[in-house]
């Protein structure tokens, strides 16, 4: 029951936002009821509460943005003179995590003795 309320208040607030209107608990509410959907009451002033003030046009056209944002923003500095000490301290890292890797390897039995 609850995901089938769940997307309702989604479809709801979509269908607000595509017609500019704000997205509030009641007007989510209304076209749950107008669409003959079964939803807790408290679905449409959750929903209302956490797209408050957040452009949904927005948020729908950056989904795959979020996780390449953080990615560049690393590239960004490397462009310029910190490049090396970035690869140098990669490989430092690298080759301590191998050390550790094969340490474990030396513990007197395997997967399968």
């Amino acid at each position: 029951m609850s995901s089938s309320a769940e997307l309702a208040c989604v479809y709801a607030a979509l269908i607000l936002q595509d017609d500019g209107v704000e997205i509030t608990a009641d007007k989510i509410s209304t076209l749950v009821k107008a669409a003959k959907v079964e939803v807790e009451p408290f679905w449409a002033g959750l929903f209302a509460k956490a797209l408050q003030g957040r452009d949904i046009g927005d948020l729908i056209s950056n989904v795959g943005s979020a996780a390449a944002a953080p990615a560049a923003a690393a590239a960004a500095p490397a462009a310029g003179g910190a490049a090396p000490a970035t690869e140098s301290s990669a490989k430092k890292d690298a080759k301590k995590e191998e050390s550790e890797a094969e340490s474990d390897d030396d513990m007197g039995f395997g997967l399968f003795d």
